[in-house]
């Protein structure tokens, strides 16, 4: 009877476990090379016509824009913006690391999530729980989101803000590389030049801004849809985007999930370098393929990389490679991210798909 007893007893607990790894969602596919190159291609030129991405991959245009939209249906795949870098210079941009209570942290970056100030959120494997990147129109405005209203949102513990001082690179720029020299110099071919300094300064309009909230959802969105979407004239559309990009106020990018691209892995180096030679390394880390954003900042530290790898491992690699390559550059810390909750105003699943958008409206007065 013992011996019965014993097997119904395992029989019950085998139950259970199949139960629990039929809950858990399927992992979703890896990205084909195809996939990764179309991407790829869509990080040169993300406007660029399904002609010219098809003449540029070496296939016809139906067979680009029936994989980019399976691509952007599954939210493995899309185009948004960025601020350029004229925009950067008339914004306030900080890093804020959030500690929470025990057990709240993934309550609280779901509430952070619809904030329109919260550009990106990461959860953390390190002392924080939270590593965000909120912007707002300047700096008081970024201090009554931060000290008067952040630490009242139940769940958080403690605020830390780290501004900004000077941006080096953001995540736009960021290339992974999947085709071939000759396809990329094929699409960067059809970029415009760039524009010559400004001795303007310009400021968005709110008609501007409305734009950028539409082209949050869709950064592919033809001129057609976007002069019905917003009540303009065709010719109107299209002058208002030009002039943004035109005047370095904002630039299309294309993201994809990492985790299932071959870049599982976001690490976040805080560093001190000589002020001296800040601009110096600067510059030179964003040559580095790794690098994603590399920013000056107020603090202990003064300088934040954070790079996408390909596996753990590649970590300690990077951080060899500083030491050696910089050795006035001092890591004091590095911070892995377990899950991005937010991208650039899209909310991410655990798989780093996109399942919303929350568009970055950094001009509306901070509120919970």
């Amino acid at each position: 009877m013992a011996h019965i007893g014993s097997e119904t007893q395992d029989s019950g607990s085998h139950d259970e476990q199949t139960q629990d790894a039929a809950a858990l969602p399927p992992v979703p596919p890896l990205l084909t090379e195809d996939e990764l190159a179309l991407i790829n291609a869509l990080q040169l030129s993300p406007r660029a016509s399904w002609t010219e991405l098809g003449r540029a991959l070496g296939v016809d245009p139906v067979t680009v824009a029936r994989r980019f939209h399976r691509l952007s249906a599954q939210g493995t795949a899309w185009v948004g913006f960025s601020p350029g870098p004229r925009l950067l210079e008339q914004i306030c941009v900080a890093y804020v690391v959030i500690d929470c209570a025990p057990g709240t942290t993934a309550r609280v970056a779901e509430a952070l999530s619809a904030h329109p100030h919260m550009v990106t959120i990461e959860r953390t494997a390190s002392g924080h729980d939270i590593l965000a990147t909120v912007a707002a129109p300047d700096l008081p405005a970024l201090s009554r989101y931060a000290l008067d209203l952040l630490p009242h949102l139940p769940g958080i513990t403690a605020v830390r803000s780290r501004i900004v001082t000077h941006m080096f690179t953001e995540g736009g720029h960021w290339r992974i590389a999947a085709l071939a020299p000759a396809q990329r110099a094929r699409l960067t071919a059809q970029e415009p030049a760039p524009a010559a300094q400004r001795t303007t300064h310009r400021q968005l309009t709110p008609a501007d801004r409305a734009l950028a909230v539409r082209l949050a959802h869709d950064g592919r969105a033809p001129y057609q849809t976007l002069a019905r979407d917003l009540g303009v004239s065709l010719s109107t559309a299209k002058r208002r985007v030009g002039a943004l990009t035109r005047h370095g106020l904002l630039r299309f990018r294309c993201d994809f999930a990492r985790p299932l691209g071959g870049w599982p892995v976001a690490v976040t180096f805080w560093a001190r370098v000589p002020p001296a030679d800040l601009p110096g390394v600067g510059q030179s880390l964003i040559r580095l393929p790794e690098t994603r954003n590399c920013a000056a900042i107020s603090g202990p530290q003064n300088l934040i990389l954070q790079a996408s790898l390909h596996s753990v491992s590649d970590i300690l690699r990077l951080e060899t490679h500083l030491a050696t390559a910089h050795p006035a550059l001092d890591i004091a810390d590095r911070v892995v991210t377990l899950r991005q909750d937010k991208l650039l105003g899209r909310l991410l699943d655990s798989h780093g798909r996109s399942v919303g958008v929350v568009p970055a409206d950094l001009w509306a007065e901070p509120a919970l």
